[in-house]
């Protein structure tokens, strides 16, 4: 579509991005991947639970110099299909994330995940051993114990995950609800207008729905410490670095030193002055933190 139709569109119109294409995992599951550009080694991007590829856009997009950025929307997310029952066992997501890598033939690429999305590449990576030249994980949601936890529905999370408000009257009524509620108040304005336009399907009468349904969110967050990727990490053999906020409430540098301990090659780093949700906070700043990570990676595949 020409730029100048795509200005004179109403300002509440969501504009999302369109997939690059789809890939079916072996479970039946439709995932949706988008190339995001740049030149250089492949870099897959995976979000935090909730979000979509779109809200790594303006990381990737700050990378371009570096690496040929392709992120996806987990099952359940954004464009992709949930999975059939709605079962959201962790691992379901590492399957998304090798099933893309085996379809476009990537070989070794890096990957940068965020919450959610970094245990996923980590589960991916210890399914697959060898599969990635390196990892940057944010904050990647990895229970420290060589036991998993049983899934929990009535956590925090899966509580509030299941109240969240599904529906809002136009994109302008949702990016105003957004704006004033933690913690979607402290993400980066181009950011929230890209989960807003992405994470959301238009409606016949003009409102938008959310596409990952509050009902999973909150089977995502109830298996969120029930998978074995704390127990497996020795398994991982590229290098990994792990990195948190210094204002986060959730996986701080004492969580991160428990799974260093268990990697061969890790790297931490502290981006100072954001938290949990940090790659959405400050694209720019976490974009950097992945280029000192992973350029000296980026032509280095593991032995």
């Amino acid at each position: 579509m020409p730029a100048a139709a795509h200005d004179r569109r109403p300002l509440d119109e969501l504009r999302p991005l369109v997939p690059s294409g789809r890939v079916t995992t072996p479970d039946g599951v439709g995932v949706a991947y988008y190339d995001l550009g740049g030149t250089g080694p492949p870099l897959v991007l995976a979000h935090a639970t909730g979000f979509c590829a779109a809200t790594l856009a303006p990381v990737a997009r700050r990378l371009a110099d570096a690496f040929r950025c392709i992120a996806l929307d987990q099952r359940g997310h954004g464009s992709s299909d949930p999975p059939a029952g709605g079962s959201f066992d962790w691992h379901g997501f590492a399957t998304d994330v090798l099933v893309l890598i085996d379809h476009l033939g990537l070989e070794h690429p890096l990957g940068v995940g965020h919450s959610c999305g970094g245990a996923a590449l980590l589960l991916a990576e210890e399914a697959r051993p060898g599969t990635f030249a390196g990892l940057y994980c944010f904050e990647p949601v990895v229970y420290p114990g060589d036991v998993p936890l049983a899934p929990d529905g009535d956590n925090p999370l899966s509580v509030g995950a299941r109240r969240r408000r599904a529906s809002f009257a136009s994109r302008g009524d949702a990016l105003a609800n957004f704006s004033g509620k933690t913690p979607f108040d402290r993400l980066d304005p181009e950011v929230l207008a890209l989960y807003v336009d992405n994470g959301f399907a238009p409606d016949t009468g003009g409102t938008i729905t959310l596409r990952c349904r509050p009902e999973h969110e909150s089977e995502v967050y109830a298996h969120a410490l029930s998978h074995d990727a704390f127990a497996r990490l020795g398994a991982v053999r590229c290098p990994v670095t792990l990195a948190c906020g210094s204002d986060t409430d959730a996986f701080g540098v004492e969580f991160l030193s428990h799974c260093a301990a268990r990697l061969d090659h890790p790297t931490t780093a502290v981006a100072a002055g954001i938290g949990h949700f940090g790659p959405l906070e400050d694209p720019a700043l976490v974009a950097s933190s992945v280029r000192r990570a992973l350029i000296p990676r980026a032509d280095t595949p593991p032995a």
